[in-house]
């Protein structure tokens, strides 16, 4: 087919579902990756009845060999890979004296293994394929400024940061560009799960952690994924082509650099 093919983790809900359909709508034919099957299907099959082309594959990003499969299951599937877009990712509330070694294990698996497996499996089909292809990945506006109660969430997306100025450097000769998107407050199931648990810690009840640091955002409102999603739409297009390197925030306002 001639279409261009990109694969997405954590596509089953949330910014990843709206960076499947956004691609899929500017013409992409889309690899919808989840770890739950149901949800991966379920953006596939939404992809498909609007005349797009979609497969799902669930998988798990944490498992190295399972992110290789996910690639070559891609480019069976397609005929080729050429935007990768490493958006699987979890966040957890706690005090940096409360960590646990398990807290850490498990944001790190996901947030940062996760994302160098899809870097290298990406990567190494692009060069097979001749070279190009794009690589994007998501940090956040906690990789750019450390937030209480999510100091070791903070680090694995200032660790993202450093990932794609690193992929971005030594994969230039190959013509692969490496980028990140970093979201601030958005209307996702993470950011519900990051409001009940800071109420533990801040007092306050169901909605009221949101909206009380929705009142930093100067744009004035929650971001929704369909707000990352167009910023991802452009990372995957031709017109990103001279962009490498960077994980440009798409926050409203929040952070601003």
């Amino acid at each position: 087919m001639s279409a261009r093919v990109a694969l997405v983790t954590g596509a089953g809900r949330g910014i990843g579902r709206a960076i499947a359909l956004r691609l899929a709508t500017d013409g992409l034919a889309v690899a919808v990756n989840d770890l739950d099957p149901g949800t991966a299907s379920a953006v596939a099959e939404e992809i498909e009845s609007a005349g797009g082309w979609a497969v799902a594959l669930p998988g798990d990003v944490t498992d190295r060999a399972a992110v290789f499969d996910l690639v070559a299951k891609t480019a069976d599937r397609f005929g080729a890979l050429d935007v990768m877009v490493a958006n699987a990712g979890i966040a957890q509330v706690k005090t940096l004296l409360e960590v646990t070694p398990e807290d850490l294990e498990r944001i790190f698996k996901v947030n940062v293994y996760g994302v160098v497996y899809c870097m290298q499996a990406a990567a190494e089909r692009f060069i097979a394929q001749g070279g190009g292809g794009k690589i994007i990945s998501a940090a956040s506006i906690a990789g750019h400024s450390g937030y209480a109660f999510l100091g070791h969430y903070s680090a694995t997306k200032f660790g993202v940061r450093a990932l794609t100025q690193a992929a971005a450097k030594e994969l230039a000769e190959h013509g692969i560009t490496v980028n990140a998107y970093c979201p601030g407050i958005v209307g996702t199931d993470m950011w519900d799960l990051i409001d009940e648990q800071l109420g533990g810690y801040l007092g306050t009840g169901k909605g009221e952690a949101l909206a009380r640091y929705s009142q930093g955002i100067p744009l004035g409102r929650v971001q929704t994924p369909e707000d990352v999603a167009n910023f991802v739409s452009y990372l995957a297009s031709e017109d990103s082509d001279y962009m490498t390197g960077q994980s440009i925030m798409i926050d409203g306002g929040v952070v601003m650099a």
